[in-house]
């Protein structure tokens, strides 16, 4: 499990795409200290299991599934990612509950400047895997944000200046796609109501 608040940056070193599976080299820098064979990272919203530890660089491999409901197949060497480890008994849980288990791709439609921060609206993935409330928790590449203005199929976050100068939210441009992951708790409770109409 994770908060949504995100600890460093790091960056892809290799991507090898095959069969299927991708296999990632990550560079997680300060994070590699005290970290473990079999320990979960989120890596921009994906939960991902270390099982190679070289210095301060992870690899992760990541099954055809992982690939589907993700961003993971496009990802190169280069490429920023947000990075958070997994919570421990007693941490303090700053964002919203966050299981880096990604709902669905969606894409980013507009970025532009409001106040000190930004607001940044994206279209949500077809099929309603993806839902969303007014107010309610978003995690948008392993970041968790409130929305705002949900219309539909549409939602905007606002951004504040703290948040995109910790994290890759401040690379994406229009077109962008994003891993999302909604609220569990709201998971749960539709799944619980939803048979009885």
């Amino acid at each position: 499990m994770f908060t949504g608040i995100v600890e460093r940056v790091g960056a892809i070193l290799a991507a090898d795409h095959q069969h299927g599976g991708t296999r990632l080299l990550v560079d997680i820098s300060e994070l590699a200290e005290g970290c473990r064979l079999g320990d979960s990272i989120c890596v921009s919203g994906a939960c991902l299991t270390v099982d190679r530890l070289v210095g301060t660089n992870a690899s992760f491999d990541c099954s055809p599934e992982t690939r589907r409901k993700t961003t993971i197949a496009s990802w190169i060497a280069g490429r920023r990612v947000n990075l958070e480890r997994a919570l421990r008994v007693g941490d303090r849980l700053g964002g919203h509950l966050v299981g880096g288990h990604v709902d669905g791709v969606g894409r980013v439609v507009e970025r532009r400047r409001e106040g000190d921060g930004e607001r940044l609206t994206i279209v949500l993935p077809d099929g309603g895997a993806v839902k969303v409330v007014e107010k309610g928790s978003l995690a948008i590449d392993g970041v968790s944000l409130t929305t705002w203005d949900c219309r539909g199929a549409r939602c905007s976050i606002a951004v504040i200046p703290h948040t995109l100068a910790r994290t890759t939210l401040t690379d994406l441009r229009p077109g962008d796609a994003v891993n999302l992951e909604t609220d569990p708790i709201g998971r749960w409770v539709e799944a619980l109501i939803a048979p009885r109409g």
